[in-house]
């Protein structure tokens, strides 16, 4: 014990938003100081860890064949227990100037659908990889507490946090979450409803980091006189010939490319309004819904949401660095923290 409290004298608390596309990390006292890909690159043979984080992203789709470049994580859930203790322990390190003495306190949020063995798989995973105590927060309770929704008051507050690989939508009261829905279509997901629009109708074969680029950059979700006429070409392959090819495609396009995975959420967000208990969803007409997450900032989301739910839909200041930013304010907040969290033994 007397050695936990040496290493927590010289160690910052810290959150960490542990997302399925990118990790966050919010150091207590200094805000979100790390944001990179939760991307790890691995000799196949031996299994050596070569890369993490930006390294590894930039080999995505570029790497020989003994080497791998892949995410840990999937649909919020860790898929490799391994790379994601040294991608943990890589983020952490990172995030302490690369001081090797550090054992935080660390507050990770996990989907709200996650089960009790994957909780325990990552707090197995941050504990391997160095944190001295480790609290659980859900995501969309950090996304609402990021976004200064105030979240203890007994009055309804609505989070709509698209994030990489899930969607979740939330009703949240004195500090709980009464109803929540979480689905397995978010960015990643509109990624891939890119990339097959452009294998089916121009017989083009792109890679994930091009369809992310195209999203970005001229993506959308609700129809804009002032952004209609915006373009951009895509390169790839050409399925026929094999050969490269590239072609020019308007945001009309891309937004048809995307309605199905944007119409799935708008879905998912209608059913949790109709489970709201009526008292919360009185309170939703004048507070409307929040949207967080690097997925909510598809240019549109917010006015289809508005006009599919008709209430009033807002994004969030920082979308995507609202998780990160709640689970490092209730560093701060223990009583807060004590109400919202799973606590892992040894803890309070």
């Amino acid at each position: 014990m007397i050695f936990d409290w040496i290493f927590g004298f010289f160690s910052n608390d810290m959150a960490i938003d542990l997302g399925t596309a990118t990790t966050l990390v919010y150091v207590k006292g200094k805000g979100v100081v790390l944001i990179e890909p939760s991307v790890v690159a691995i000799h196949k043979a031996s299994r050596a860890i070569l890369a993490v984080g930006d390294d590894a992203k930039r080999m995505v789709g570029r790497t020989p064949g003994s080497i791998v470049a892949t995410r840990p994580l999937r649909d919020g859930v860790i898929t490799d227990f391994e790379a994601t203790e040294e991608m943990l322990r890589y983020f952490i390190t990172k995030a302490h100037n690369r001081k090797k003495f550090v054992r935080p306190r660390v507050i990770i949020a996990v989907t709200s659908g996650i089960t009790e063995a994957e909780k325990r798989a990552v707090k197995e995973s941050g504990a391997e990889a160095g944190a001295r105590e480790i609290y659980l927060v859900e995501e969309p309770m950090a996304a609402a507490i990021g976004a200064g929704l105030p979240v203890q008051d007994p009055g309804g507050n609505m989070v709509v946090d698209i994030g990489g690989g899930t969607s979740e939508v939330a009703v949240i009261s004195l500090a709980g979450i009464v109803k929540c829905k979480m689905i397995k279509i978010a960015g990643d997901e509109m990624d891939e409803s890119i990339i097959r629009h452009l294998k089916d109708k121009h017989n083009l074969l792109i890679g994930e980091r091009t369809a992310e680029e195209v999203k970005i950059k001229i993506g959308s979700a609700y129809p804009d006189e002032e952004i209609e006429e915006e373009e951009i070409e895509v390169k790839g392959r050409d399925l026929v010939s094999g050969l490269p090819k590239n072609i020019t495609i308007k945001v009309e396009e891309v937004r048809e490319a995307l309605e199905e995975p944007v119409s799935n959420i708008v879905k998912t967000v209608k059913e949790v309004l109709e489970e709201t208990p009526p008292e919360l969803s009185a309170d939703l007409v004048d507070r409307g819904i929040v949207l967080t997450g690097g997925g909510s900032q598809l240019r549109g989301i917010d006015k289809r949401l508005s006009e599919e739910t008709s209430l009033p839909v807002r994004k969030a200041e920082e979308p995507s660095r609202c998780v990160a930013i709640g689970a490092g304010k209730c560093l701060d907040e223990i009583g807060l923290l004590r109400r919202i969290v799973s606590l892992s033994s040894g803890g309070y």
